[in-house]
């Protein structure tokens, strides 16, 4: 099956394409086939291997620089997206309850320091009610606040 090679991920010309790779360098053209027979001679083979070995050093540096700057603001990018995920469905995560908002607001009214992303994270994680299998965890909120567990369910 004949496929285009700038559409396989795999391939060099994708690479380059895409811009993974790089595309000009005088380092590869030192890889590029000659079809030009030469005399063998030891001198020339040695400065050939002494030159193919500075060759190789010079384009791994190149290499890693080219890297370095494509990868340069990949955290910001990454941390963007996650925001503009989390703000697009931000209906699917828990929500803090009303009590606790309410606890949290009178706390910040008495002038203690209030963590909210934390006690906002504390508060998601004391209400998992998935135990695992089919089990379920009932949890039972008191008026003072407290939770307390009711027993097993099977679903």
């Amino acid at each position: 099956m004949k496929r285009n090679p700038r559409k396989l991920k795999w391939t060099k010309a994708y690479r380059r394409n895409a811009g993974k790779e790089m595309v000009v360098d005088s380092t590869l053209l030192f890889g590029q086939r000659r079809n030009e027979p030469v005399r063998y001679d030891r001198d020339l083979v040695e400065r050939t291997l002494g030159a193919m070995k500075r060759v190789s050093e010079i384009r791994q540096r190149r290499e890693r620089v080219f890297y370095r700057k494509r990868m340069a603001g990949r955290r910001e990018r990454e941390l963007a997206a996650a925001r503009k995920l989390v703000a697009e469905n931000e209906h699917l995560l828990p929500r803090m309850r009303g009590s606790e908002k309410k606890r949290l607001a009178e706390m910040a009214a008495a002038g203690e320091a209030v963590d909210l992303e934390a006690e906002e994270e504390a508060a998601t994680k004391a209400y998992k009610t998935k135990a695992f299998g089919q089990e379920k965890r009932r949890l039972r909120v008191r008026a003072d606040g407290e939770v307390e567990e009711e027993g097993m369910d099977m679903d």
